[in-house]
């Protein structure tokens, strides 16, 4: 996000630079126009990256601290009212875009999530047993093999159980994974379409893995079904359950299992699971239902018992470990690991 910022500025600075004669009203409010929707959020480190106290917070484009989680809304560029998206922004009659927070790039392994139980959900890597967590690479993968992270205002309630898989939620956002074709970073709030949706049982509980294109993608416009996606791109989508079923086992751990017997679920489906989990984030927000550990402290959702000040999100930023240089990742994290079929 920062390279994305100093880039954009750069651009714009050296366009006006070279171009004296058009710096026409026009010009100006086409580049101003370009900068609102390619920053409208930006991110500040904290702590040392590859280390346990690593964070990336979320602020406005004018400076303001918010939680990515809930302040984000889930509906890209929608009008809202009382912080819900109403308005749906489309490309076309059927299209809607959603905002989607990337955690994860395209072969990268660290196991990078929003902090649900932080103030503010800030982005951090995943620690088991005290180390810090990296996705293995299960031959032919390379690590993640998209840009992976989630909807913001979305949450599978653990204690509802869903009426087609069985399974409770995950107590997460909702996951996504963006095949497109462009590498993101960290932090990187970008607007998807929905294609689709795969239904894994992560130890007993559901864990949807909702498919989208970032809709900047170059072959955004020729992907709007998961059918176009299995016409396409032969392979992906076997590619995408063999990744999650095997992920873990690395680790000790057994083969995911999937609802549906292992099969993708349309745009249309999809879209209700994002519903369902809108909801129940609307209820967790509204103080409605019991969110456990979850963190649901917000700057901007109007009616939340659980709104703080700007203020107080500041400081939130400001007692985090200062940033500093990476540490080395563990050598072990590049081993490629072939299974047995």
């Amino acid at each position: 996000m920062r390279l994305l910022l100093r880039s954009s500025l750069w651009y714009t600075s050296a366009f006006l630079g070279s171009h004296t004669a058009f710096k026409s009203e026009l010009v100006t409010q086409a580049i101003t126009s370009y900068l609102i929707k390619t920053m409208h959020y930006q991110t500040e480190e904290r702590g040392r990256p590859n280390s346990s106290d690593y964070r990336i917070y979320f602020k406005t484009s004018d400076g303001k601290y918010i939680s990515p989680f809930h302040d984000i809304p889930l509906i890209a560029d929608g009008d809202q009212e009382n912080d819900v998206p109403s308005k749906k922004l489309k490309k076309n009659d059927n299209e809607v875009l959603y905002n989607m927070i990337v955690e994860v790039p395209r072969w990268s392994n660290a196991k990078m999530e929003i902090a649900t139980k932080e103030p503010l959900n800030p982005i951090k890597q995943d620690m088991k047993k005290g180390k810090l967590r990296y996705v293995a690479n299960v031959f032919p993968h390379k690590g993640y093999i998209w840009n992976y992270g989630a909807l913001p205002q979305t949450w599978e309630d653990p204690n509802h159980t869903d009426k087609d898989t069985k399974c409770c939620g995950d107590n997460d956002p909702i996951d996504v994974c963006e095949i497109g074709t462009l590498v993101c970073s960290p932090g990187q709030v970008i607007q998807v379409k929905v294609l689709g949706v795969l239904a894994m049982i992560d130890e007993g509980e559901t864990d949807w893995k909702l498919i989208a294109i970032n809709a900047d993608d170059p072959e955004a416009p020729s992907l709007n079904s998961i059918e176009d996606v299995r016409k396409s791109r032969s392979g992906h989508l076997e590619a995408t359950v063999d990744w999650f079923k095997k992920y873990k086992v690395p680790d000790g751990k057994p083969e995911n299992q999937f609802a549906f017997n292992g099969q993708f679920k349309d745009k249309d489906f999809a879209m209700e699971v994002i519903k369902s989990t809108h909801e129940h984030w609307r209820a967790l927000v509204q103080k409605q239902t019991n969110g456990g550990e979850i963190d649901c402290k917000n700057v901007s959702v109007c009616e939340s018992p659980f709104k703080f000040t700007g203020e107080d999100a500041c400081n939130v930023v400001k007692s985090a470990p200062a940033g500093g240089e990476a540490l080395p990742v563990p050598p072990e994290v590049d081993k490629w690991h072939f299974l047995s079929k």
